[in-house]
């Protein structure tokens, strides 16, 4: 079968795993999370990724959320898994990828250890060619992808973009000058939709959204006024939307992930009962200043359309 070897275009979805209060997967819960974001028309599917709490999950939790992701989508949309930290684990889970009927990939970078570039090259090149699935590669922490890096990638044809977490701007402008249509460009920042009017114009056509977890007809509208030039609505929902909530999740380490289920909770999301450590919740004062900011936020900005029950 003919693999398509282009990356998800437009606002992707990035489902948390929902724990039960033993602290084990709620597949039923997951699928409901999935159906939402599905409903309201996100372009992909990212399980068991960052948001997903990855570095958290055993081999027999993984194998379950992407049986969920492939079962729920059915098709409808690519859905993407995280892979990344231990090349030996990375393999493993990109095997499980492609055994349980994954379209591609994330692959996040090695952690503690920092590589040289021909390193890193070698790393993601044995990830992506491990399968035949899609592969996007990701730049953050500790991590940069030099020309040279990428010009090695660019011969693998299973590594179809890169995704970018670091935010240094000369150094994409190189890369998307020198690459151009080569990769699809992915803002992987954290709070993406605070970065993205800065991406649109070097060729990054897609985002992965936290608030899309919990107010994806925002971040959509955001999206919208941006690709069309509207600046009026993109003050406005960074006025009282996206700046407020991302100087709340800049307070704490692991907010990147708590503060998502946080936001399901209040606008009534299912989230599940906890976060696994090192993250911890949200706390009192932080919520209660989330709810103060979503209420606002659906007062002013209220979706135009029902969406699917979950």
């Amino acid at each position: 079968m003919s693999i398509k070897r282009k990356a998800p275009v437009g606002i992707l979805g990035f489902p948390i795993t929902p724990f039960t209060i033993n602290n084990k997967v709620d597949e039923q819960m997951l699928e409901k999370n999935i159906q939402f974001l599905l409903a309201e028309g996100l372009e992909a599917i990212f399980a068991a990724c960052a948001a997903g709490e990855y570095p958290s999950l055993s081999k027999e939790e993984y194998k379950s959320i992407v049986e969920v992701a492939v079962s729920v989508t059915g098709g409808k949309v690519p859905v993407y898994t995280g892979v990344g930290g231990n090349i030996q684990t990375s393999l493993e889970l990109a095997q499980i990828s492609a055994d349980k009927g994954a379209d591609g990939y994330l692959i996040l970078p090695p952690y503690l250890v920092s590589g040289e570039q021909a390193g890193l090259a070698d790393y993601f090149k044995t990830i992506a060619e491990s399968t035949n699935l899609n592969a996007i590669v990701y730049q953050r922490d500790n991590v940069y992808l030099s020309i040279s890096t990428l010009a090695a990638l660019a011969k693998v044809p299973q590594v179809v973009g890169v995704k970018d977490g670091l935010g240094n701007m000369e150094l994409n402008t190189l890369l998307t000058q020198t690459f151009k249509e080569r990769f699809s460009w992915i803002n992987g920042m954290p709070l993406a939709e605070v970065t993205m009017p800065a991406y649109v114009p070097l060729g990054f056509e897609s985002y992965s959204s936290a608030i899309s977890n919990y107010i994806p007809h925002i971040s959509r509208k955001f999206y919208n006024g941006v690709l069309s030039g509207d600046q009026e609505t993109v003050n406005e929902i960074y006025q009282y939307v996206i700046l407020p909530i991302n100087k709340i999740r800049s307070q704490c380490k692991g907010y990147a992930v708590s503060l998502i289920k946080a936001g399901m909770e209040i606008i009534g999301i299912p989230a599940g009962q906890t976060v696994r450590r090192p993250i911890l919740p949200v706390e009192k004062e932080h919520y209660a200043e989330m709810e103060t900011i979503l209420k606002n936020a659906m007062d002013r900005f209220p979706k135009e359309t029902s969406i699917q029950s979950i």
